[in-house]
């Protein structure tokens, strides 16, 4: 019997969910006893009655995942970008903003930061300020309101979704839900269906799914489980700079090829850091989380 191409578009523990090219939807199992297999994947996979088995998980284009001291955990395959979607209030914690920003770096996806609640005239002032290094940073930074939101926060995000793949990424709380929904008109309906089919039951936020934005299925938004802590045990701490796109102009005027920029002198990156900010320096809050996370990565598991 001959493999069959497909795309994985829903995922939950060892089982996922494999749509053919003309629709229709498959529950597929792993071949043995470990799942490679993660959201956007491409696979081709054998029939077996109503399910299928994965035989073999095509090449990726990339990878976007977390991993701390025990374990990785993989959120999407074959991404053109990542959506951060924060909030004005509760506060957002900018170390997880710029770890997710730093794994997007990390494996060449466009990282697209979206901040909700605009409505919340302080709070939202405050947030937006202390996003401004960002915008200085080129990347791209949209205001919403997706509690009121209405056609223009649609047709805002629907021009910066067209035509990609794009991982929706944020803690809990931030609007990922009502985002999702306000793209994918019954796109609650359709995770019900998924997740009793995958009989995840009560276990539903803990699984990602691939939702198609149109109907000649060309823009796809990919819901992620909100998350707590980001590890970054991956990243090479030494490498740190090459992903954080405000500190990576300054390395070239250290005086040390191998400086850690922490504490030598003739360092480019330490000269660079000022509280005034503006676009050619680093913001005294983004130093302190490089500090704290170079130093939690040169602490390596034994």
């Amino acid at each position: 019997m001959k493999a069959t191409e497909g795309l994985v578009v829903a995922g939950h523990g060892r089982h996922v969910m494999v749509e053919t090219p003309d629709g229709q939807r498959v529950i597929c199992h792993p071949r043995g006893k470990k799942s490679t297999a993660v959201v956007g994947d491409r696979v081709q996979w054998l029939a077996s009655e109503d399910e299928g088995t994965i035989e073999k998980v095509l090449e990726r284009r990339n990878l976007f995942y977390r991993q701390d001291e025990v374990r990785t955990k993989s959120f999407a395959a074959n991404l053109d970008q990542v959506l951060i979607l924060i909030a004005a209030e509760p506060e957002f914690s900018e170390s997880q903003l710029v770890r997710a920003l730093i794994a997007a770096e990390a494996e060449h996806i466009q990282p697209l930061i979206a901040l909700n609640k605009s409505d919340l005239v302080e709070p939202f002032e405050r947030a937006w300020k202390r996003l401004e290094p960002y915008r200085h940073m080129h990347y791209g930074v949209l205001p919403l309101c997706l509690r009121l939101s209405g056609d223009v926060d649609r047709e805002h995000l629907q021009k910066h979704l067209q035509g990609k793949t794009t991982l929706v990424l944020g803690p809990s709380g931030a609007g990922k839900s009502t985002l999702i929904n306000l793209l994918v008109p019954g796109a609650l309906v359709a995770t019900n269906e998924i997740s009793q089919a995958l009989n995840s039951g009560k276990h539903t936020t803990t699984s990602t799914r691939l939702y198609w934005v149109d109907e000649a299925r060309t823009t796809a938004l990919i819901d992620s489980p909100g998350f707590q802590e980001f590890g970054l045990q991956q990243i090479d701490p030494m490498q740190l700079t090459a992903y954080m796109p405000d500190f990576k102009p300054h390395v070239a005027n250290c005086r040390f090829y191998n400086c850690s920029h922490l504490h030598e002198p003739g360092c480019g990156v330490i000269a660079a850091v000022s509280p005034s900010g503006g676009a050619n320096f680093i913001s005294p809050a983004r130093y302190k989380i490089y500090s704290d996370l170079f130093a939690e990565l040169s602490v390596r598991p034994r």
